[in-house]
């Protein structure tokens, strides 16, 4: 169960000892060993199913583990941004409305100068104040988690947790979400997102935790994208090539030799 510990590093907003959590009793995560420093700035990478929501939830405080614990270091703020999959966007609401819900003293539907003020300001920070009154179902892609953003940030958080942030958006869709988020971790916001991109967080973010079952490894691009770390978190053999000063991750590919072909591949 979740606990308060005096012990807690002082340097981390989160700290998980043995933490073991699933659904229904099976465990999804188990024997988690984790500190979220204050600072960082991390991806959450693994297969399908390896538990990295999982993770996230738990670090949320939406599950318990079934052993273990976790100590969070009070008064942390925390904020959430989901999937962009799960989401109804037929919902008849606008992206001020919707920004406007996340506020932390709800008085719906009404709304004090001071809030609608607040999220003017949110929305013209993430450049969206222009869409303040559309529907959120004529979103681009880009906009949708642009506005995910701007709800989560409106809770001024420390620690900011999102769930596949560039899944489902194009390249440079991709790039500008990460630039932002990048802008965000400059300003002191601790941030952590989970990714199925391993090459396109390789190059933009300081720090990758590899996911299955179990925090598998966990450092800087560098220490954590080699074959060895790979294979024993996605379950298949990677190679890792140096490009520009970057790994770059490829599948490692067997190759047949052909029947007229000569000291082929194995």
């Amino acid at each position: 169960m979740t606990q308060s510990r005096d012990d807690i590093n002082a340097n981390s907003l989160i700290s998980l000892r043995d933490v073991s959590v699933g659904y229904d009793e099976h465990p999804v995560l188990e024997s988690v060993n984790w500190d979220v420093p204050a600072g960082v700035f991390a991806g959450l990478v693994g297969p399908s199913g390896a538990g990295k929501t999982t993770l996230l939830r738990t670090l949320l405080g939406q599950m318990l583990p079934m052993t273990g614990s976790i100590t969070t270091q009070p008064g942390t703020r925390i904020a959430y941004v989901p999937q962009l999959e799960t989401v109804n966007w037929n919902f008849p609401v606008t992206v001020f409305e919707c920004t406007l819900m996340a506020r932390p003293q709800k008085r719906w539907p009404w709304a004090s100068p001071q809030e609608r003020s607040d999220v003017m300001n949110v929305l013209q920070r993430l450049g969206i104040a222009e869409l303040a009154h559309r529907q959120i179902r004529a979103l681009s892609g880009g906009q949708q988690q642009r506005m995910f953003l701007a709800r989560a940030l409106l809770r001024q958080p420390q620690l900011l947790l999102l769930d596949e942030p560039t899944s489902g958006v194009d390249v440079t869709t991709r790039h500008d979400v990460l630039h932002l988020l990048g802008d965000l971790h400059a300003e002191g916001i601790a941030i952590i997102l989970t990714t199925h991109d391993l090459n396109g967080m390789a190059a933009h973010l300081p720090h990758l935790v590899c996911v299955n079952r179990g925090i598998i490894a966990s450092g800087s691009p560098a220490d954590v994208i080699t074959p060895p770390v790979l294979e024993r978190t996605f379950g298949a053999r990677m190679d890792v090539l140096q490009h520009l000063g970057m790994p770059l991750v490829v599948e490692a590919e067997r190759h047949a030799t052909h029947p007229n072909q000569v000291g082929g591949a194995s």
